[in-house]
């Protein structure tokens, strides 16, 4: 089927703006060929003007309603921002608009580009071969396909001269030239490299030949920019580009603007109230996450937040998180835990630190048990904290959660236990001043005991603990001063730059994709790791939820109702006793220099 043979009877000439008899006229004298070139013409016309129709006719493509608005509004508009819900197809729906596009306006040049590769590539690699694969039309209109993002060829080049190519978010990607750009997942993208090198590449719009006539040198085209993504914090630059958009578009300018939620993909059949319903349930429900992603809320911290999402987001630097070795894998390597695929051997100077905040009852209205890992690198009379993992458990006996706290401790290879012993955590301390008996891994554990209390030394089970726990109490007259060195100390450490966290899902699966190591990982291990960077998202959302409240001269963070804090709580934990070695620390430093003093003078005498 060629492009002019479509089903042309469903649609009127009057509905083509002609009456019939003119148009009849006007081609009485014409040769076949030119009235076949003067039918296209108008098609073409009529197609530009109606985008979804021409998804149905020529592309066979059935768009749902909110699709074939969306559609119209990409081609009748020149800046275009479409904050959507996860699910609704938006990646779909951009590779529908680059095909009419450049079919329908020949020479186009398109360049799509996204926070991350996987993202941006999904266009060239899923979503215009599946479309291909129902459309023979689509086929006969492009020329060739490249999945290779080294090198400067169009990935999709069409045989009427219009391209489609991809490009890396970065500051390497400046040989593009281009009319037309899209921003899959812009959030994700740095504001400077969208301004001073992905916009840059807008240059001159397209040149039909019409333009060298001087009747139609008005008609010039305007090339455009679209931005997709789902909402994110009101800190970040998306929230000021949200903002400037919508009021351009509420003046009437060439910008549109919208938001569509999840109850949208429900409606059309792309998300089932089911899933919703129980996604909502779980017990550990994000409703933070779900009004970004799922109702295209822009979240803002309130104006007594004690900690900013810059601040917080800056220290995600890493992107290896550690593992520990599972019951299967200990098993397999009979023990040795150094062959572990995801072992990490000590540096010089390092400790490691599993931080526990103890909960004994799980459901959504309850805290959870939450252990965080932690390596302390030395950096002068400082250590850089490098929090590499983050596991949680709910509604389990304090024997279960012993145990699991044994198990991280040497599969990690950690020197100290940081825990409160005034609360929940005094029954889980009595489980691990036990000998521990491990029955999946057929190994003893040793009891422990605190090392820092003798009250609490002398309250082990086993007199012959051994001293690993550091004990906390946040109880009584004290418990409000503790929480105050504490919340301060976490803040400072993330000015100064002191805390590495773990990167978000998004880049963790970019880096998954593009590492060599990765071929080697199962994927158990990939989902694994994957989980590792949610629970650092949890614990950002937990952080930037907390309010600050002045009393008695003290800082006091308070969650809102329904919110959780006990990730944050392991973690202010864990730094805590990191300051009372930092202090260690500062003082063999200032003894190793008084030394130095004193034999320099007695050199000198």
């Amino acid at each position: 089927m060629g492009f002019w043979q479509v089903d042309r009877n469903k649609y009127s000439k009057k509905s083509l703006g002609y009456k019939g008899k003119n148009f009849n006229r006007s081609t009485e004298k014409l040769t076949k060929s030119e009235k076949l070139m003067k039918g296209v013409a108008k098609w073409a016309s009529f197609y530009r003007a109606n985008p979804h129709r021409f998804c149905k006719d020529y592309l066979n493509i059935n768009l749902k309603p909110f699709q074939a608005i969306l559609l119209y509004t990409m081609f009748h508009y020149v800046y275009i921002m479409y904050i959507a819900a996860r699910s609704q197809g938006k990646t779909f729906l951009t590779a529908i608009f680059c095909i009419c596009k450049c079919i329908l306006y020949p020479g186009t040049k398109v360049v799509v580009a996204s926070g991350t590769k996987s993202q941006a590539m999904k266009i060239v690699t899923e979503k215009i071969p599946e479309i291909m694969a129902n459309s023979p039309n689509l086929k006969r209109e492009i020329e060739k396909i490249s999945t290779s993002m080294n090198t400067d060829e169009p990935n999709i080049m069409f045989r009427n001269g219009s391209w489609i190519k991809v490009v890396a978010s970065n500051d390497k990607a400046r040989s593009a030239r281009a009319h037309i750009c899209v921003y899959d997942e812009f959030r994700l993208i740095d504001l400077t490299i969208l301004t001073r090198v992905l916009r840059r590449f807008l240059g001159t719009p397209r040149q039909p030949g019409y333009l060298n006539k001087p009747q139609y040198k008005h008609l010039q085209e305007r090339n455009q920019e679209i931005y997709l993504s789902s909402a994110w914090f009101k800190s970040h630059w998306s929230w000021n580009r949200f903002q400037s958009f919508f009021s351009m578009f509420t003046k009437g300018k060439k910008y549109f603007v919208c938001g569509l939620p999840y109850q949208l993909s429900v409606k059309e059949g792309l998300l089932m109230k089911e899933q919703v319903l129980d996604e909502m349930q779980e017990e550990d429900f994000d409703e933070l996450s779900w009004q970004m992603e799922m109702e295209c809320m822009f979240f803002g911290e309130s104006e007594n937040a004690y900690f900013k999402y810059e601040d917080l987001n800056k220290s995600r630097k890493l992107y290896k998180p550690y593992l520990p070795i599972t019951d299967e894998e200990y098993i397999a390597l009979k023990g040795e835990r150094k062959k572990h695929k995801f072992y990490k051997s000590k540096q010089d100077g390092e400790i490691r630190i599993i931080s526990v905040d103890c909960a004994l009852m799980g459901g959504r209205q309850n805290d959870a048990s939450i252990f965080t890992f932690i390596r302390c690198l030395t950096d002068g009379d400082e250590y850089v904290k490098s929090i590499e993992y983050i596991e949680s458990m709910e509604g389990q006996h304090t024997t279960v959660q012993a145990l699991r706290l044994k198990q991280l401790f040497y599969d990690l290879d950690c020197d100290y236990c940081v825990m409160d012993t005034a609360g929940n955590g005094i029954g889980i301390y009595d489980e691990v001043t036990k000998v521990t008996f491990d029955t999946a891994r057929g190994i003893e554990y040793p009891a422990w005991c605190a090392m820092n209390d003798d009250k609490m030394q002398e309250r082990a089970f086993d007199k012959n603990a051994v001293p690993v726990i550091y004990s906390i109490k946040v109880a009584g007259n004290t418990a409000l001063q503790i929480q105050h060195e504490m919340n301060t100390y976490v803040k400072s450490q993330f000015s100064k730059n002191k805390i590495k966290l773990l990167c978000s899902e998004v880049e963790g699966r970019d880096y998954l994709l593009d590492s060599q190591e990765s071929l080697k990982l199962t994927q158990n291990e990939i989902n694994r790791i994957i989980a590792a960077y949610f629970q650092t998202t949890r614990l950002i959302h937990e952080m930037i939820n907390l309010e600050m409240e002045a009393k008695s001269g003290y800082i006091k963070l308070t969650e809102p109702a329904g919110h959780r804090k006990d990730r944050y709580t392991s973690l202010a934990y864990g730094l805590f006793y990191i300051k009372q070695k930092e202090l260690e620390l500062r003082v063999k430093e200032d003894n190793s220099n008084l030394l130095d003093k004193l034999l320099k003078y007695s050199f000198i005498t």
